[in-house]
């Protein structure tokens, strides 16, 4: 199935200048989701895999999926003040300031096995920031799993684990 033709393209959104992946075309599609998903869990099932992980918000519709197909739990990355347990925090820099992201501080145990799926990579620095933010728990992050990524922005550098991506532009 050729899911790049289920992505639609929009022109200066957020801003002029800007080419935006809209995935919410191929999620629409019931073949073409099921397709990106299935694939996506086929290639971590069977691995040990504890938890998946999934970054606030795109990142729960890609990452719940995946960890229900390989039998594993779901831990949501959230902005501050979206969860309502203790949690820990991971601050990072973006190109004009800066982010934080926030997993519940039992969310994680020390050992888990931990896939980070999201539903696109662009400069990596949301990646790199929950990588950090697990490991700060105790967690082993085995990979970091996007639906699509921007390689043009070359994130994968930035990120200190192994990266899949499903689908490339």
């Amino acid at each position: 199935m050729d899911l790049k033709a289920l992505i639609r393209d929009v022109a200066d959104f957020p801003k002029e200048g800007i080419l935006f992946k809209d995935l919410t075309t191929l999620w629409k599609d019931k073949d073409g989701f099921k397709a990106s998903i299935d694939e996506l869990a086929q290639k971590y099932k069977g691995k040990g895999i504890d938890k998946v992980v999934g970054m606030e918000s795109r990142g729960f519709i890609v990452g719940a999926p995946v960890a229900y197909l390989i039998g594993a739990g779901f831990v949501p990355v959230r902005k501050p003040g979206k969860l309502p347990s203790k949690t820990v925090s991971e601050t990072y820099d973006l190109e004009y300031g800066t982010d934080t992201l926030v997993v519940h501080e039992d969310a994680i145990s020390k050992g888990d096995k931990v896939l980070i799926v999201d539903d696109l990579l662009a400069t990596g620095g949301t990646a790199e920031a929950t990588v950090k933010l697990i490991e700060k728990l105790g967690g082993e992050v085995l990979e970091v799993c996007c639906l699509v990524e921007l390689g043009f922005l070359n994130g994968k550098s930035k990120i200190s684990r192994p990266v899949f991506t499903l689908l490339q532009y």
